[in-house]
């Protein structure tokens, strides 16, 4: 830049001197006074002089205009300086982001989750996903000041325009490469404290889920053995050993089966009962269907025998267990000429016919132990109500054989209802009555 001056300064006293010589005229030389500018005639007494020459005027406009140039290019380059400098800070920053996170990785997964926890890059997140949103804003913010930066390089530094000419004085190529050689390297260490990022994150969201699927399968096991020891867990040794007692003849403690009967052809029905109550025992069990209420009951009511209804047709039974110990009774029927039999104890003690025959057992009703129905599943009578216990309830769709009534009678044999068997589950109690554990062949050859 000094050069240009001094020859621009040599090529306007050239021209003075041939113009001089031109007209015949010489050229004088004065010294010029401290902070008088160049151009400026002074005369032999110190005295400025004026001229009035355009070369002159000239001259002095592109003195004053360079040096307003060099002036703003000074401050240019202060700029440019101070921008490398904090560029330098940044990138001096990433990496030692970049070594920390490298010793971190060495420490194992606890150790590297708290080199998060340090300013690495300003005031970066403690969470991978917001420091790799802030690193990739910071990264485009550096990307546009470096290329606001190189833009600004590219534009002409200098713009002298003397006679009509341009001369474009760029800063030197080498402060451009270094600036580009800065911007690869921090864009590099950026991406790779991304890719870190992500791959600590995609490791952290793999541990959750396996966590997570941990935690579900032992909360599913322990459930399981929860349903488990909730269905064990009762106060009887198999789901057929409890008793149902009713204690007092009114018209609201009774039980109640949950499952109802299908349309059948014949039966056969077997219980234990232990009752003492007079004059009769009550209703041990009822079966009401729509329509008919009366469709299979038991019943010993007031001093009359105990009878058997089907279809509310009536059947006296030689049966007697009023002592108050327990008994085992069984009944059959069956829909062809209406044949009927009473079990007592294993031993047959009555048969008989004519009973409702030719008639189906209705489906879909209520079977109820303890009370007789006057309308389907209520309406009961304090006074036919049983008073006693109960235990061992099973119903079949078939006559049994004798033998195997006797098999149930002596304990020998265990033959649950395949209509309705005798369980824990299939017996709802209501009005006070109870449930309670009872083995009935022990408590019977205790009674014994």
């Amino acid at each position: 830049m000094l050069a240009l001056v001094v020859g621009l300064l040599y090529l306007v006293a050239g021209r003075a001197v041939r113009s001089q010589d031109a007209t015949g005229s010489r050229f004088v030389c004065n010294a010029i006074p401290p902070g008088a500018e160049p151009g400026c005639g002074y005369g032999p007494t110190g005295n400025r002089v004026q001229s009035s020459s355009p070369v002159e005027d000239e001259l002095r406009n592109t003195i004053i205009q360079l040096r307003e140039t060099i002036l703003q290019q000074k401050e240019t380059i202060v700029s440019q300086q101070g921008t490398i400098k904090e560029l330098n800070s940044k990138l001096a920053r990433c990496e030692a982001a970049a070594d920390e996170s490298s010793q971190g990785k060495s420490r194992g997964q606890g150790s590297r989750r708290k080199e998060y926890g340090k300013n690495t890059m300003g005031d970066l997140p403690r969470d991978p996903s917001e420091t790799i949103d802030q690193l990739g804003k910071t990264m485009q913010s550096l990307k546009g000041r470096l290329e606001n930066l190189e833009q600004s390089l590219r534009l002409p530094i200098t713009n002298v325009s003397t006679a009509g000419v341009s001369a474009l004085t760029p800063l030197p190529p080498e402060l451009r490469e270094l600036l580009r050689q800065r911007l690869g390297a921090l864009e590099t260490q950026l991406l790779r404290k991304v890719a870190e990022l992500e791959e600590e994150k995609s490791q952290l969201y793999n541990e959750t889920a396996a966590h997570r699927q941990r935690t579900e399968s032992a909360l599913n096991s322990l459930l399981e053995r929860i349903t488990e020891l909730e269905k064990n867990n009762n106060a009887f040794k198999s789901p057929e050993d409890f008793k149902v007692s009713l204690p007092l003849r009114t018209n609201y403690l009774y039980g109640r089966i949950k499952k109802s009967l299908p349309e059948m052809y014949a039966f056969t029905v077997c219980m234990w009962l232990k009752s003492s109550a007079s004059p009769g025992i009550g209703t041990p069990f009822s079966y009401g269907v729509p329509g008919q209420a009366n469709e299979i009951v038991l019943i010993e009511w007031g001093n009359n025998p105990i009878e058997l209804l089907v279809n509310d047709k009536v059947a006296q039974l030689p049966l007697s267990v009023s002592d108050g110990r327990w008994h085992h009774i069984c009944i059959t029927w069956t829909t062809r000429d209406g044949f009927w039999e009473a079990y007592q104890d294993g031993e047959r003690l009555g048969t008989g016919d004519n009973l409702a025959p030719w008639h189906p057992i209705k489906p879909g009703g209520v079977i109820i132990l303890g009370q007789e129905q006057d309308i389907v599943g209520g309406r009961f009578d304090a006074t036919q109500a049983f008073v006693g216990e109960l235990s061992q309830f099973n119903m079949w769709d078939r006559v049994l054989r004798p033998v195997d009534i006797m098999g149930l009678a002596n304990c020998s044999a265990y033959m649950p209802g395949n209509v309705v068997p005798w369980i824990d589950a299939n017996v709802e109690v209501f009005g006070g009555a109870t449930k309670a554990a009872l083995e009935i062949c022990e408590d019977r050859a205790f009674d014994s």
